[in-house]
């Protein structure tokens, strides 16, 4: 079953670039095992670029969402330091159908 965020008052969509402080495996793992059990963390990817994840966070509203970026994510092991893009609209989202197709 697919179910709709914006149904369930999760309209709320931030991505998340997280560096670490400490990129050794076990540092790594420590982030990766922490991060899992944040509910309101749809997805994580390890990136390689200029920061070490990308989350996808859903909140109900931007003051939810602070709360679980200041109570929770900036907690997480080995957190250096995040950076918030919050996203106006999702024009594409293959995994949960939110997009029509066109005629």
């Amino acid at each position: 079953a697919i179910l709709d965020p914006i149904s369930l008052g999760l309209a709320h969509v931030a991505f998340v670039e997280v560096r670490l402080s400490d990129t050794r495996e076990a540092a790594l793992q420590a982030f990766n095992r922490a991060v899992r059990a944040i509910p309101e963390v749809e997805e994580c990817h390890m990136m390689a670029a200029g920061f070490d994840y990308l989350l996808k966070v859903r909140t109900g509203d931007i003051a939810s969402y602070r709360a679980v970026l200041g109570e929770r994510l900036s907690t997480l092991p080995f957190v250096a330091s995040t950076s918030t893009y919050v996203a106006m609209e999702t024009v594409k989202d293959e995994a949960g159908n939110l997009s029509p197709l066109p005629d």
